[in-house]
């Protein structure tokens, strides 16, 4: 069995798997990890594998000492189920790399865009023969709301809304405009500056906000919730 555990800025997720099956997924606020994973550890017995994807700034190696198992910290230099073709690829966030790999998994014969709309708003490459390419990182939906409260004396700091019209006839309506809009504007840009350039396009789209902005974007494939836990696993089957 394997463990899965992907640390993000505020939440943590983790999955067991049995071979590719996931049998087992919880969610919590990152303070609540090392209890979350001595439990799982403890029912499950038969984990001798983990991986941990983690952009935090937590620590949570020390737990695994009470269990005899071997434990992989994700990054570029493991092998990969694509070809890196990114620059700086010790900077690559591994958050990215787990989602290109569950994408060159999940969809090994077509030209890939993986957009991941969480507390940043990445997108990323992945052609037919699995070269990651890179793409862009831009601030998610409530980084964008909060950003224009406190870059500003006057605009109100709002929550994400269900609607929004443009032109907007007030000052909120415009926000929600300008944000929302934004970032629906900014996504079907790339995605059509790369349909242009390559065909048979899989568009994934996945992360915390992908639910609210998947109903306002013409996107081919709305990726299930543990996604990346998929592509952490595959990076962790092919490096055991």
């Amino acid at each position: 069995m394997n463990l899965v555990v992907d640390i993000g800025n505020n939440y943590f997720k983790l999955g067991i798997f049995e071979n590719s099956n996931l049998i087992y997924t919880f969610s919590d606020k990152n303070s609540e990890i090392n209890n979350e994973i001595e439990i799982v550890l403890t029912k499950y017995k038969n984990v001798s594998y983990a991986i941990i994807s983690n952009v935090s700034s937590l620590s949570v190696f020390e737990v695994f000492k009470k269990f005899e198992i071997k434990v992989l910290k994700l990054d570029s230099t493991l092998v990969l189920p694509f070809i890196l073709n990114y620059k700086t690829p010790e900077t690559l966030g591994k958050d990215r790399l787990a989602l290109a790999a569950a994408a060159s998994t999940l969809y090994p014969h077509s030209n890939k865009l993986i957009i991941d709309v969480g507390t940043c708003i990445t997108i990323d490459f992945v052609d037919y023969d699995n070269n990651f390419f890179g793409g862009s990182i831009s601030p998610g939906l409530e980084m964008r709301y909060k950003s224009l409260n406190n870059y500003t004396a006057n605009l109100p700091l709002l929550k994400i809304g269900d609607d929004y019209n443009f032109p907007g006839d007030s000052t909120n309506s415009s926000i929600h405009a300008g944000v929302i809009g934004g970032v629906c504007n900014e996504i079907m840009g790339f995605i059509t500056k790369i349909d242009s350039k390559h065909d048979n396009i899989e568009v994934i789209l996945t992360g915390g906000n992908a639910k609210f902005l998947s109903k306002r974007l013409k996107i081919t494939i709305f990726a299930n919730q543990n996604f990346i836990l998929e592509g952490l696993n595959c990076i962790l089957n092919l490096n055991k």
